[in-house]
Protein backbone atom coordinates (compact mmCIF):
# COMPACT_ATOMS: atom_id res chain seq x y z
CA UNK A 1 0.00 0.00 0.00
CA UNK A 2 1.59 3.64 -1.29
CA UNK A 3 1.96 6.45 1.29
CA UNK A 4 -1.75 7.74 -0.03
CA UNK A 5 -3.80 4.44 0.61
CA UNK A 6 -4.08 3.45 -2.70
CA UNK A 7 -2.73 -0.10 -3.63
CA UNK A 8 0.46 -0.58 -5.57
CA UNK A 9 -0.16 -2.78 -8.81
CA UNK A 10 3.67 -3.12 -10.00
CA UNK A 11 4.99 -1.41 -12.42
CA UNK A 12 2.36 -0.05 -14.75
CA UNK A 13 1.39 -1.94 -17.57
CA UNK A 14 2.50 -5.29 -16.12
CA UNK A 15 -0.44 -6.96 -16.28
CA UNK A 16 -1.74 -6.54 -20.05
CA UNK A 17 1.53 -7.48 -20.97
CA UNK A 18 1.25 -10.74 -19.47
CA UNK A 19 -2.28 -11.00 -20.95
CA UNK A 20 -0.61 -10.13 -24.44
CA UNK A 21 1.51 -13.01 -23.88
CA UNK A 22 -0.66 -15.59 -23.07
CA UNK A 23 -3.32 -14.36 -25.85
CA UNK A 24 -3.08 -15.04 -29.56
CA UNK A 25 -3.74 -11.41 -30.93
CA UNK A 26 -7.07 -11.47 -32.45
CA UNK A 27 -6.21 -10.72 -36.02
CA UNK A 28 -3.27 -13.35 -36.69
CA UNK A 29 -6.56 -15.93 -35.48
CA UNK A 30 -8.43 -14.48 -38.33
CA UNK A 31 -5.59 -14.47 -40.56
CA UNK A 32 -4.83 -18.51 -40.01
CA UNK A 33 -8.33 -19.31 -40.15
CA UNK A 34 -9.06 -17.50 -43.39
CA UNK A 35 -5.53 -19.48 -44.55
CA UNK A 36 -7.32 -22.55 -43.87
CA UNK A 37 -10.66 -21.99 -45.21
CA UNK A 38 -8.71 -20.79 -48.49
CA UNK A 39 -6.84 -24.45 -48.74
CA UNK A 40 -9.96 -26.00 -47.70
CA UNK A 41 -12.15 -24.31 -50.54
CA UNK A 42 -8.67 -25.19 -53.14
CA UNK A 43 -9.16 -29.36 -52.19
CA UNK A 44 -12.87 -29.03 -52.53
CA UNK A 45 -13.27 -27.18 -56.13
CA UNK A 46 -10.03 -29.13 -57.36
CA UNK A 47 -12.23 -32.40 -56.51
CA UNK A 48 -15.21 -31.06 -58.45
CA UNK A 49 -13.21 -30.06 -61.22
CA UNK A 50 -11.28 -33.56 -61.38
CA UNK A 51 -14.70 -35.13 -61.40
CA UNK A 52 -15.91 -32.88 -63.94
CA UNK A 53 -13.02 -34.33 -66.04
CA UNK A 54 -13.58 -37.83 -65.56
CA UNK A 55 -17.26 -37.84 -66.51
CA UNK A 56 -15.85 -36.11 -69.38
CA UNK A 57 -13.51 -39.27 -70.13
CA UNK A 58 -16.52 -41.48 -69.15
CA UNK A 59 -19.08 -39.82 -71.46
CA UNK A 60 -16.24 -39.95 -74.16
CA UNK A 61 -15.68 -43.95 -73.80
CA UNK A 62 -19.33 -45.21 -73.41
CA UNK A 63 -19.66 -43.31 -76.95
CA UNK A 64 -16.71 -44.42 -78.71
CA UNK A 65 -17.38 -48.01 -77.16
CA UNK A 66 -21.19 -48.10 -78.48
CA UNK A 67 -19.60 -46.91 -81.70
CA UNK A 68 -17.07 -50.02 -81.80
CA UNK A 69 -19.73 -52.40 -80.96
CA UNK A 70 -22.78 -51.06 -83.33
CA UNK A 71 -19.75 -50.80 -86.55
CA UNK A 72 -19.88 -53.14 -88.96
CA UNK A 73 -17.77 -56.81 -87.64
CA UNK A 74 -13.85 -56.21 -89.24
CA UNK A 75 -10.84 -58.50 -89.79
CA UNK A 76 -9.02 -59.47 -86.18
CA UNK A 77 -5.87 -57.87 -85.22
CA UNK A 78 -2.86 -60.18 -86.99
CA UNK A 79 0.90 -60.41 -85.20
CA UNK A 80 1.88 -56.88 -87.28
CA UNK A 81 -0.87 -55.11 -85.04
CA UNK A 82 -0.55 -56.99 -81.68
CA UNK A 83 2.11 -54.51 -79.91
CA UNK A 84 0.06 -51.28 -80.37
CA UNK A 85 -3.68 -53.01 -78.91
CA UNK A 86 -4.45 -51.59 -75.79
CA UNK A 87 -7.74 -51.39 -73.70
CA UNK A 88 -8.65 -48.18 -74.19
CA UNK A 89 -8.36 -48.10 -78.07
CA UNK A 90 -9.66 -51.56 -78.82
CA UNK A 91 -11.53 -53.64 -76.57
CA UNK A 92 -15.13 -54.09 -77.67
CA UNK A 93 -14.46 -53.80 -81.26
CA UNK A 94 -16.98 -55.98 -83.34
CA UNK A 95 -14.21 -58.15 -85.07
CA UNK A 96 -14.37 -61.31 -87.00
CA UNK A 97 -12.35 -64.59 -87.81
CA UNK A 98 -12.37 -67.04 -90.22
CA UNK A 99 -10.54 -70.65 -89.81
CA UNK A 100 -10.74 -73.32 -87.35
CA UNK A 101 -11.65 -74.92 -83.71
CA UNK A 102 -8.24 -76.18 -83.21
CA UNK A 103 -8.28 -80.41 -81.83
CA UNK A 104 -7.82 -79.35 -78.09
CA UNK A 105 -10.32 -79.67 -74.96
CA UNK A 106 -11.61 -76.13 -74.26
CA UNK A 107 -10.88 -74.79 -70.67
CA UNK A 108 -13.36 -73.58 -68.65
CA UNK A 109 -13.19 -70.53 -66.55
CA UNK A 110 -15.75 -69.86 -63.73
CA UNK A 111 -18.22 -67.52 -64.84
CA UNK A 112 -21.84 -65.54 -63.16
CA UNK A 113 -24.09 -64.32 -65.89
CA UNK A 114 -27.74 -63.56 -66.50
CA UNK A 115 -28.61 -67.31 -66.94
CA UNK A 116 -26.78 -68.46 -63.81
CA UNK A 117 -23.50 -70.04 -62.31
CA UNK A 118 -21.35 -71.84 -64.68
CA UNK A 119 -18.42 -71.53 -66.93
CA UNK A 120 -17.55 -69.14 -70.01
CA UNK A 121 -16.09 -72.22 -72.60
CA UNK A 122 -12.76 -71.01 -73.93
CA UNK A 123 -10.96 -73.01 -76.99
CA UNK A 124 -8.47 -72.03 -79.47
CA UNK A 125 -9.40 -71.17 -83.16
CA UNK A 126 -6.89 -71.25 -85.92
CA UNK A 127 -7.03 -68.53 -88.68
CA UNK A 128 -6.81 -68.76 -92.21
CA UNK A 129 -4.28 -65.29 -91.53
CA UNK A 130 -1.67 -68.38 -90.02
CA UNK A 131 -2.24 -67.04 -86.18
CA UNK A 132 -4.57 -68.51 -83.04
CA UNK A 133 -6.88 -66.75 -80.89
CA UNK A 134 -8.67 -67.90 -78.25
CA UNK A 135 -12.62 -67.63 -78.88
CA UNK A 136 -15.02 -67.39 -75.83
CA UNK A 137 -17.85 -69.44 -77.73
CA UNK A 138 -19.93 -68.47 -74.67
CA UNK A 139 -21.78 -69.83 -71.20
CA UNK A 140 -23.00 -73.51 -70.32
CA UNK A 141 -24.14 -74.40 -66.93
CA UNK A 142 -23.04 -76.21 -64.48
CA UNK A 143 -24.32 -79.34 -65.23
CA UNK A 144 -23.27 -79.45 -68.51
CA UNK A 145 -19.70 -78.49 -67.68
CA UNK A 146 -17.93 -82.10 -67.86
CA UNK A 147 -19.31 -82.57 -71.18
CA UNK A 148 -18.55 -79.49 -72.43
CA UNK A 149 -14.81 -80.66 -71.19
CA UNK A 150 -14.68 -83.31 -73.21
CA UNK A 151 -16.14 -81.63 -76.80
CA UNK A 152 -13.03 -81.03 -79.27
CA UNK A 153 -14.04 -78.93 -82.06
CA UNK A 154 -10.83 -79.33 -84.18
CA UNK A 155 -11.73 -81.25 -87.51
CA UNK A 156 -14.77 -79.19 -88.39
CA UNK A 157 -15.24 -77.21 -91.31
CA UNK A 158 -14.20 -73.78 -92.24
CA UNK A 159 -16.06 -71.33 -90.05
CA UNK A 160 -16.34 -67.85 -88.98
CA UNK A 161 -16.76 -66.69 -85.56
CA UNK A 162 -18.09 -63.08 -84.71
CA UNK A 163 -17.88 -61.30 -81.67
CA UNK A 164 -16.54 -58.45 -79.27
CA UNK A 165 -12.11 -57.85 -79.17
CA UNK A 166 -11.62 -58.19 -75.37
CA UNK A 167 -8.66 -57.94 -73.77
CA UNK A 168 -6.98 -60.62 -71.31
CA UNK A 169 -7.77 -61.05 -67.64
CA UNK A 170 -3.97 -62.03 -66.37
CA UNK A 171 -3.76 -63.04 -62.57
CA UNK A 172 -7.38 -64.46 -61.92
CA UNK A 173 -10.09 -62.78 -60.25
CA UNK A 174 -10.80 -60.96 -57.11
CA UNK A 175 -9.47 -63.38 -54.04
CA UNK A 176 -9.15 -65.98 -56.56
CA UNK A 177 -5.49 -67.46 -58.36
CA UNK A 178 -6.16 -69.39 -61.60
CA UNK A 179 -4.54 -73.05 -60.93
CA UNK A 180 -3.51 -73.86 -64.27
CA UNK A 181 -2.06 -77.53 -62.47
CA UNK A 182 -5.71 -77.77 -61.66
CA UNK A 183 -7.15 -77.10 -64.95
CA UNK A 184 -9.50 -74.13 -62.34
CA UNK A 185 -9.86 -70.90 -63.96
CA UNK A 186 -11.24 -67.80 -62.64
CA UNK A 187 -10.32 -64.95 -65.61
CA UNK A 188 -9.36 -65.67 -68.80
CA UNK A 189 -6.07 -64.69 -68.79
CA UNK A 190 -5.05 -66.07 -72.55
CA UNK A 191 -1.23 -65.93 -72.02
CA UNK A 192 -1.92 -68.96 -69.22
CA UNK A 193 -4.41 -70.57 -71.06
CA UNK A 194 -2.44 -70.91 -74.22
CA UNK A 195 0.34 -71.94 -72.28
CA UNK A 196 -1.68 -74.80 -70.44
CA UNK A 197 -2.88 -75.58 -73.90
CA UNK A 198 0.46 -75.44 -75.85
CA UNK A 199 -0.96 -72.68 -78.76
CA UNK A 200 1.95 -71.28 -80.45
CA UNK A 201 1.40 -67.40 -82.26
CA UNK A 202 -1.68 -66.64 -79.72
CA UNK A 203 -3.04 -63.19 -80.28
CA UNK A 204 -3.12 -61.19 -77.16
CA UNK A 205 -7.11 -60.86 -76.72
CA UNK A 206 -9.46 -62.96 -77.03
CA UNK A 207 -13.27 -63.15 -78.71
CA UNK A 208 -16.14 -62.97 -77.16
CA UNK A 209 -18.29 -64.45 -79.72
CA UNK A 210 -21.86 -63.34 -80.38
CA UNK A 211 -25.31 -65.44 -80.53
CA UNK A 212 -24.63 -66.34 -83.85
CA UNK A 213 -23.66 -70.03 -83.68
CA UNK A 214 -26.72 -70.67 -80.53
CA UNK A 215 -28.26 -73.71 -81.00
CA UNK A 216 -29.35 -76.86 -79.10
CA UNK A 217 -26.31 -78.33 -77.05
CA UNK A 218 -24.12 -75.45 -77.95
CA UNK A 219 -22.53 -72.73 -75.66
CA UNK A 220 -24.39 -69.49 -75.13
CA UNK A 221 -22.71 -66.97 -76.86
CA UNK A 222 -23.86 -63.10 -77.06
CA UNK A 223 -23.57 -62.60 -73.08
CA UNK A 224 -20.69 -59.67 -73.15
CA UNK A 225 -21.68 -57.44 -70.11
CA UNK A 226 -20.32 -53.61 -71.22
CA UNK A 227 -21.30 -51.49 -68.84
CA UNK A 228 -19.45 -48.82 -67.67
CA UNK A 229 -20.27 -47.04 -63.81
CA UNK A 230 -20.53 -43.30 -64.38
CA UNK A 231 -21.38 -41.64 -60.65
CA UNK A 232 -19.26 -38.70 -61.34
CA UNK A 233 -22.45 -36.12 -61.60
CA UNK A 234 -22.93 -37.21 -57.82
CA UNK A 235 -19.51 -36.40 -56.79
CA UNK A 236 -19.03 -33.01 -58.81
CA UNK A 237 -22.30 -31.60 -57.19
CA UNK A 238 -21.13 -33.16 -53.73
CA UNK A 239 -17.75 -31.39 -53.69
CA UNK A 240 -19.32 -28.17 -55.09
CA UNK A 241 -21.83 -28.08 -52.58
CA UNK A 242 -19.31 -28.48 -49.57
CA UNK A 243 -17.34 -25.77 -51.56
CA UNK A 244 -20.79 -23.51 -51.02
CA UNK A 245 -21.50 -24.55 -47.75
CA UNK A 246 -18.22 -24.16 -45.91
CA UNK A 247 -17.72 -20.61 -48.14
CA UNK A 248 -21.25 -19.80 -46.07
CA UNK A 249 -19.88 -20.75 -42.98
CA UNK A 250 -16.61 -19.27 -42.90
CA UNK A 251 -17.86 -15.97 -43.86
CA UNK A 252 -20.70 -15.74 -40.91
CA UNK A 253 -17.08 -16.99 -38.66
CA UNK A 254 -15.26 -13.60 -39.71
CA UNK A 255 -17.71 -10.90 -40.37
CA UNK A 256 -17.97 -8.22 -38.15
CA UNK A 257 -19.95 -9.07 -34.43
CA UNK A 258 -19.09 -12.89 -35.17
CA UNK A 259 -18.19 -14.89 -31.91
CA UNK A 260 -18.27 -18.01 -33.91
CA UNK A 261 -14.39 -17.48 -34.30
CA UNK A 262 -12.53 -19.00 -30.93
CA UNK A 263 -11.27 -16.38 -29.02
CA UNK A 264 -7.73 -16.65 -27.54
CA UNK A 265 -7.27 -17.70 -24.06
Amino acid sequence: MSAYGGHWNGPAGAGSDESRTRATPRPLRTILFVLAVVLGEILLVGLGVWQIERRTWKLDLIARVDRRIAAPATAAPGPRAWPEISRDRDEYRHVRVTGHFAAVRPVLVKALTELGGGYWVLAPFETDQGFNVLVNRGFVPEAAAAATRDDAKGGQAQTSVVGLLRITEPKGAFLRSNDPGQDRWYSRDVAAIGAKLGIADLAPYFIDADASANGAGQPVGGLTVVSFPNNHLIYVVTWFSLAIMLAIWSYRAVRPGSAEVPEGQ
